[in-house]
């Protein structure tokens, strides 16, 4: 609804709500302001002015309650390193299809790691933080059986164990580990690697798979920071030791 004029309660801004036979003489206020005599408003069934004023304000709307500190709540940085982690595992020749034979001249070696199948974990300890998890490969091995006149070929599809735990003070239990995804730095197979068998038998008929991998470990830790610039932990007991080891059973990958 339009705001009615001082001068005339029944005035708006669109036009009057009476017309001229309800104000008395002179011409309809809503297309024109009239210097005559005006009556009070037939309208509105009375003679007293005010009752007309139908002029209004809408209640205000309700907001959120606003916010009663001026602190914030952020991710302090504890640390950022940079590290590598060692993924390996020897495989005897019964692992691959078809099985490599024994005493087989081993003539090359390709792994095709799998970076975007990759699992972790990591647990944070006091000044130490743990990382463990599994790297899916596809070993591609060419040989030369005992005998053989031409070369073949040996497939093993599965994943090599990595882990890796680096010094990291100022590091709490409660702190948060951000990493970003893992960049492979180099491949490594050496055959001939003593492997000890189900039976207890030592034999040289496998071959070592070594994988180097590179990524950045960044400890963040919450506090809250006040208007002065001021920090304080959220947890400040985050850091107390306790005299049972940390035992974690990590998740299957």
């Amino acid at each position: 609804m339009g705001n009615f004029s001082k001068n005339n309660p029944m005035q708006s801004n669109w036009g009057s709500a009476c017309s001229d036979s309800d104000w008395g003489s002179g011409n309809d206020s809503r297309f024109g302001h009239d210097s005559k005599s005006k009556k009070s408003c037939n309208v509105c069934k009375s003679h007293d002015a005010s009752a007309c004023n139908c002029n209004f304000r809408a209640p205000a709307r309700q907001l959120a309650a606003p916010l009663n500190s001026d602190c914030v709540l952020i991710n302090s940085v504890v640390g950022s390193k940079a590290i590598q982690k060692v993924a390996e595992a020897t495989f005897p020749f019964t692992a691959f299809v078809p099985v490599i034979p024994a005493g087989s001249t081993i003539v090359s070696v390709s792994v095709v790691p799998n970076l975007a199948g990759v699992t972790r974990n990591t647990r944070i300890l006091r000044d130490k933080v743990v990382n463990i998890g599994l790297i899916p490969v596809t070993i591609t091995v060419t040989f030369l059986a005992p005998g053989a006149a031409a070369p073949a070929t040996a497939v093993l599809s599965t994943s090599l164990p990595f882990q890796e735990h680096t010094d990291f003070p100022g590091a709490c239990p409660e702190d948060m580990v951000v990493e970003p995804p893992l960049t492979l730095e180099g491949i490594f197979a050496q055959p001939g690697v003593p492997f000890v068998g189900a039976a207890g038998a030592v034999t040289t008929d496998a071959i070592l798979i070594k994988i180097v991998l590179r990524t950045t470990i960044t400890v963040t830790r919450q506090v809250i920071v006040d208007s002065h610039g001021g920090i304080c932990d959220v947890n400040e007991r985050r850091c107390e030791t306790t005299t049972t080891p940390t035992t974690d059973t990590l998740a299957a990958p």
